[in-house]
């Protein structure tokens, strides 16, 4: 079997990736030495005693009996789509800042456009951000935004009636420290309690937590040293540090994915259309090839079409 410092593989560019991986072999021991980095184990019982068949691809465990391959337990499983194309689906998800649509990515590696539709869900669905490791500190960004079409654009029969902004829209609520993390989510409404209780968990009291003058944020100055810019009267930064302008950006960011990439979001999979877009952003300061990596690296855990669609 092929050693770990042999199979992994480093790459900058998209031609350098897919000349790392020749062969479907080569893709397989790569994802093998990223999965197992700290040794074998079997997906079904999590024993360490594992036994590699000659071929490279089939392995079996020596505690529960078991045949597998390096797929099972992953996003992979029981997918029919060679794994050289499943990493060139990564490259393009992780690369593109406004990500890919389905029909591109189709067109792009030679699939139909469901399977590519069901391949992206799946990558979404290891983008995920599993658990908070730490709560933000410094000086921190929070603001709403409200996802969906104009109420003037729907048709009649679609339209919820009151005013532009956030009528008939999905609410969502940002958090950006300054030079690190951002976490998004999706929020029930902008309510004080819904929006305070989300800033609560995330951010560490004694930050300095910039906001914009929506009414969900009034209270937070007992917990935090609370900055306000008003917009509705015209103000957007105060004394060069007081705004909300980067988190503001990526509001503008994920909505020129939504118009541009995707043209339509069903708000039943918005969230993972936004933990992609969070995924990539977090990422920013990585190389293109390290994103490859880094979501290859996380890739435990299976995402079935009927769990999908349900």
């Amino acid at each position: 079997m092929t050693t770990k410092a042999s199979a992994m593989q480093h790459f900058n560019t998209l031609i350098q990736m897919m000349a790392a991986f020749p062969d479907e072999q080569s893709a397989i021991d790569h994802f093998t030495a990223i999965r197992w980095k700290d040794g074998a184990y079997c997906p079904h019982c999590g024993s360490s005693k594992v036994y590699h068949f000659s071929d490279g691809r089939n392995h079996k465990c020596g505690t529960c009996r078991k045949r597998f391959s390096i797929r099972v337990g992953t996003i992979f499983e029981d997918s029919k789509i060679e794994l050289r194309k499943w990493m060139m689906a990564i490259w393009l998800i992780t690369s593109h800042k406004k990500g890919i649509a389905s029909t591109q990515l189709a067109k792009d590696i030679g699939v139909t456009q469901k399977s590519a539709w069901f391949m992206l869900h799946r990558l979404r669905h290891a983008a995920q951000t599993r658990s908070f490791t730490r709560s933000l500190v410094g000086e921190v960004e929070a603001d709403e935004t409200f996802i969906g079409g104009k109420e003037k654009n729907k048709h009649a029969w679609q339209r919820t009636g009151g005013k532009q902004g956030g009528a008939g829209k999905v609410a969502v609520l940002g958090l950006l420290e300054r030079e690190g993390e951002l976490r998004t989510g999706i929020t029930p409404n902008m309510s004080a309690r819904n929006v305070q209780s989300v800033i609560r968990e995330n951010v560490a009291v004694g930050a300095n937590l910039m906001t914009d003058g929506h009414g969900s944020f009034v209270g937070l100055g007992n917990t935090y040293n609370h900055h306000r810019v008003n917009h509705s009267a015209g103000e957007y930064v105060r004394h060069y540090c007081i705004h909300t302008n980067g988190i503001e950006s990526v509001w503008a960011l994920f909505k020129r994915q939504i118009i541009g990439t995707h043209h339509h979001l069903s708000p039943k999979h918005l969230s993972r259309y936004l933990g992609e877009m969070t995924w990539r952003f977090n990422l920013r300061e990585s190389g293109e090839g390290e994103r490859v990596n880094a979501l290859l690296g996380q890739t435990n855990g299976r995402l079935t079409y009927k769990a999908l669609i349900a």
